[in-house]
């Protein structure tokens, strides 16, 4: 298969897996609907389209060429493999490490696990096939880089419940530490930029953490980011509106 064919295929998987449709990464790199099919259909792209069409997908060329096993790696759990997570932490703790390329012996050292409890911990992992473990401590994620937790999920639930609380109470006046709270009207069209912009930030943060895996742990801390974007307005200006434009607030609060 030519490279062309693999970059094209490259794009097409991340379309789905984004639920992007050619219409919208039209509208969003600036060109018609039949120029993207055309486009797709042919492999015949500028190279500076190619960049506008990556920017879009929050990826890189190299990220379009992967190879077979890293394309069936796993980008979200199933709807049961959450749950079991969800409803066991520890469980959960040990996938969240290795999902950000711990090492058995850094688990180990670091949390309160004894060899055996972590053994114990991974063959179940790797019974749900999440990872692959092969004893004394060898493991294997099954996760791609691009991974992201279901956005409907279990787990996400849990990160919603117990753990945004916990992040968002803070002062966030720490070296390194960024807070902004920003709110506007928006149109459809600057929707989906921002959406695409979001993307590409999620995409440098998993790049520069799988960059980073290679370094001890000394030299890394933990971190964080909450990157969210939704049609909503603070309950408290709704009730002001008058009342046509309340319920019009209203309904689209409540829209996914």
């Amino acid at each position: 298969m030519s490279s062309t064919a693999v970059i094209v295929r490259g794009i097409k998987r991340r379309l789905k897996t984004r639920g992007i449709t050619y219409r919208e990464l039209a509208r969003l790199i600036g060109v018609s609907e039949p120029t993207v099919k055309r486009d797709l259909g042919r492999g015949n792209f500028s190279l500076e389209r190619l960049d506008r069409i990556c920017d879009v997908l929050g990826v890189g060329i190299a990220d379009l060429v992967q190879s077979e096993e890293e394309q069936s790696a796993l980008t979200e759990l199933s709807e049961q493999q959450e749950q079991a997570l969800a409803t066991n932490p520890r469980a959960l703790v040990v996938t969240y490490l290795i999902v950000n390329d711990w090492k058995f012996d850094e688990i180990v050292s670091t949390f309160q696990f004894d060899a055996n409890e972590l053994i114990s911990v991974l063959l179940k992992l790797d019974k749900l096939r999440i990872v692959d473990f092969r004893p004394p401590n060898k493991m294997r994620k099954l996760t791609a880089r691009n991974f992201s937790w279901r956005k409907d999920g279990a787990v996400q639930e849990y990160f919603l419940r117990r753990v945004v609380p916990e992040f968002l109470n803070a002062r966030f006046d720490l070296q390194g530490d960024e807070f902004r709270f920003v709110a506007g009207m928006l149109s459809s069209a600057s929707m989906l930029r921002l959406q695409a912009s979001i993307r590409r930030v999620a995409a440098e943060f998993e790049q520069l953490a799988h960059h980073d895996a290679r370094l001890s742990l000394e030299e890394r801390d933990g971190c964080s980011a909450i990157l969210a974007l939704r049609s909503w307005e603070y309950s408290e200006f709704s009730k002001l509106r008058r009342i046509a434009q309340a319920r019009r607030g209203a309904a689209r609060s409540r829209s996914p």
